[in-house]
């Protein structure tokens, strides 16, 4: 998956959260920066506002919640082993 403000970059995307990967070498890639939840077709970044954890895209705000919390969770894990294989 593209996403335009980082033409660069690769984009890998499974249900609400995506990822950036950049190449790492010759034969090789590496995550850039952390998986993010997808707004619209952009990625939101996750931060605390009045107490609360939640994903934010310019005026969008998703409130995190303990299932997407282990969404973001299976997608890290899923995308760290096959970068690992």
């Amino acid at each position: 998956m593209a996403f335009p403000l980082y033409a660069s970059a690769i984009g890998v995307r499974r249900g609400s959260f995506a990822a950036l990967l950049m190449p790492a070498g010759d034969a090789a890639l590496k995550v850039m920066g952390e998986p993010c939840y997808v707004v619209g077709s952009n990625l939101a970044v996750r931060t605390r506002r009045k107490g609360r954890e939640v994903f934010v895209w310019k005026d969008k705000t998703i409130e995190v919640t303990p299932e997407l919390l282990e969404e973001l969770a299976r997608f890290s894990a899923d995308l760290a082993a096959l970068m690992a294989a």
